[in-house]
């Protein structure tokens, strides 16, 4: 296998909205959005040009990682900017290759070449706490609603970093689509069925996790 992973290019478009649609589909719950959030996100100004990654394998491209601006504001309203990732997704013929873990490192060292603070994410704590995540509640992040959940990830990228920083956890509005945006944009794609599989169960059961 032969893989190049670079920046995405306007070329990519179309390759990377299949393949987030492929790699989603009824997996969080009946449907996918990630492919249409990946869409509008180009163009919104919380969207990281430079941290936006495809990754090749024999010059086809077999997934991709998106990054956004994000932020801890502080009970005193200070705010303090961090960068998200998500969506991020490899092809599900190619998963369990390692390709998701040289995506997600190469854009771990960007990141902390670009000078950010920390990266914030959602997610299922066995996949990223190898990179260095933990939940937010070692941090003393919260979500909004200021409780501690496991599925609130935090890696600071360099020393010290999150050192007197506190509040709760702000992400980017454009990971907030409505089913209808998401069911007009999908019509230009070829029909896919929605429904129920066991995934969404323990998506749904992982996302109300508290952290203890």
């Amino acid at each position: 296998m032969n893989i190049k992973i670079r920046n995405e290019e306007a070329k990519d478009y179309r390759r990377v909205e299949e393949l987030a649609r492929e790699a989603f589909w009824n997996l969080y719950f009946p449907g996918g959005h990630e492919h249409y959030v990946v869409h509008k996100m180009r163009s919104h100004p919380d969207f990281i040009k430079e941290l936006a990654f495809v990754i090749e394998v024999d010059e086809e491209i077999e997934g991709a990682i998106f990054y956004t601006h994000s932020k801890i504001v502080s009970e005193n309203k200070e705010e303090y900017e961090t960068i998200s990732f998500g969506p991020v997704f490899i092809s599900p013929e190619f998963h369990r290759k390692g390709l998701g873990k040289e995506l997600i490192n190469h854009s771990i060292e960007v990141a902390k070449e670009m000078g950010y603070r920390a990266i914030l994410t959602l997610g299922y704590p066995y996949h990223y706490e190898p990179y260095g995540f933990s939940g937010g509640k070692k941090y003393g992040i919260s979500m909004p609603d200021g409780k501690f959940y496991k599925g609130l990830l935090v890696l600071p990228l360099y020393e010290g970093s999150l050192d007197d920083v506190s509040g709760y956890a702000e992400f980017s509005n454009v990971l907030d689509v409505t089913e209808e945006e998401v069911d007009e944009f999908d019509k230009s794609f070829p029909p896919k069925e929605k429904k129920y599989q066991a995934s969404q169960d323990e998506y749904e059961a992982a996302a109300s996790l508290l952290d203890d």
